[in-house]
């Protein structure tokens, strides 16, 4: 992996990058004479959005989001732009929910006049911010939306190929944590879900994946599935421990996630059952608000979950970036949001235009096929430049995107320790239940 062209075109002139401490900054796009917003017909500079979490039930998660998509902008910035311009990035809030983050995506599509999003991570606000980027055709890659929905709805023609995500599908994730319960030797789990896309497609794709394993899902006819916006889930709590499972799996978020586990243990449902967790509720803001039994110890120590894993050729230098400039160590779904920035950008240098058009046209050629394999994104648009076949291969993984926009992966097993933090302890193939 070549990095010294990289780290020097960065050391140059990320120098003026404001610190990043505020999780999302919007940068004012430009007008024209008559103070009006500016469409970007592709004769401008490319504009690119990113819709993320910074506040809501997912923002312990995607806080870090909206910096690694800044960081991949300022990058490319200083390795000269996108086709002879610099990259203007306006970003948005998503607040974890559909009507805030779809209204979000109508105003980057439709007033900023973006051409690729990235963005959203909750499938629900995916779903939400789809339609108006098909519409629009704007580009719109998700780093960490997961719901088989998309998949579907791709194969169905319903995007018209404005759809990618740099993270796998829990068509991938669920058969993961499957085998990770067959191999703890559970037999009979019982589920409880957040009501939403993201948690009834992954209930769906787990049943199918642990029946076929042999295990038995108890409550497979009365499913536990919990409203996101409820205050209190004390019932709900009840009916997924119910009926003597050797584990529970929760298909959560962080705020509404911690208030049915803390339910949970305070109604004494929770002893001797392992908690199964997925990529949802991967941060140790979550574990903490769980809480903690009355000698310290984390209420759900010794819980298992699976987390879309990150493994490509870039990610030792991005790693290294990361730390250099934030000072914070690489959290999930950082290097998808890198990758999918990046990857829209050297799409659009491909195309010879700043539009969402260009950058569906040229996105999987860009990252896939016979081209020079190349990690380093500074030498990867360079060789775009000069008319060169490139397959980029990302920090995430190699991000081949398929007919669907959907890439494959492994997934690193974590656990809770009794302090409330999190340790990977292996990683786990979804193929051995597909």
């Amino acid at each position: 992996m070549q990095t010294s062209k990289f780290n020097l075109a960065i050391a140059l002139s990320l120098a003026a990058i404001a610190t990043f401490t505020g999780a999302c900054q919007d940068t004012t796009a430009p007008t024209d004479g008559n103070g009006e917003t500016s469409t970007n017909t592709g004769a401008e500079g490319l504009k690119l959005g990113s819709l993320t979490p910074t506040t809501g039930d997912l923002s312990s998660i995607g806080q870090n989001m909206p910096i690694a998509v800044e960081l991949a902008v300022e990058t490319i910035n200083a390795c000269g732009g996108v086709n002879e311009q610099p990259v203007t990035l306006i970003q948005e809030d998503s607040q974890t929910d559909p009507t805030a983050g779809g209204a979000a995506m109508t105003k980057l599509a439709e007033v900023d006049r973006v051409a690729g999003v990235v963005g959203a991570f909750a499938s629900s606000v995916s779903s939400a911010a789809v339609d108006v980027a098909v519409r629009n055709q704007v580009m719109l890659v998700s780093p960490g939306s997961t719901s088989p929905v998309f998949t579907e709805r791709a194969a169905n023609g319903d995007f018209d190929g404005y759809w990618a995500r740099t993270a796998p599908p829990d068509s991938y994730q669920a058969p993961a944590l499957a085998v990770l319960a067959q191999k703890q030797g559970f037999e009979r789990v019982s589920t409880v879900v957040i009501n939403n896309d993201y948690g009834v497609g992954f209930e769906q794709e787990f049943i199918k994946a642990f029946e076929n394993l042999g295990g038995t899902i108890v409550n497979k006819d009365n499913p536990v599935r919990y409203d996101p916006k409820a205050a209190t889930l004390d019932s709900e709590a009840a009916a997924a421990f119910a009926g003597e499972p050797d584990a529970v799996l929760g298909v959560l978020y962080a705020e509404t996630g911690s208030l049915l586990l803390k339910a949970a243990y305070e109604q004494g449902l929770s002893e001797g059952i392992t908690i199964l967790l997925t990529d949802g509720v991967y941060s140790e803001d979550f574990t903490q608000q769980v809480g903690t039994t009355a000698a310290g110890q984390s209420i759900i120590a010794g819980a298992l979950g699976t987390v879309p894993g990150a493994d490509g050729p870039a990610l030792e230098a991005f790693t290294a970036l990361w730390k250099e400039k934030t000072g914070k160590d690489v959290t999930a779904y950082v290097p998808h949001s890198w990758d999918a920035a990046i990857a829209m950008m050297l799409a659009a240098e491909a195309a010879d235009v700043n539009t969402g058009e260009g950058i569906k046209n040229k996105l999987r050629e860009v990252t896939s096929g016979d081209g020079q394999e190349v990690s380093d994104p500074c030498e990867a648009i360079a060789l775009v430049r000069e008319g060169q076949a490139i397959n980029y291969q990302g920090a995430s993984g190699n991000v081949d995107f398929d007919e669907n926009g959907d890439v494959a992966g492994n997934y690193d097993v974590w656990t809770v320790n009794d302090d409330a933090s999190l340790s990977v302890i292996d990683t786990v193939n979804p193929l051995e239940a597909l």
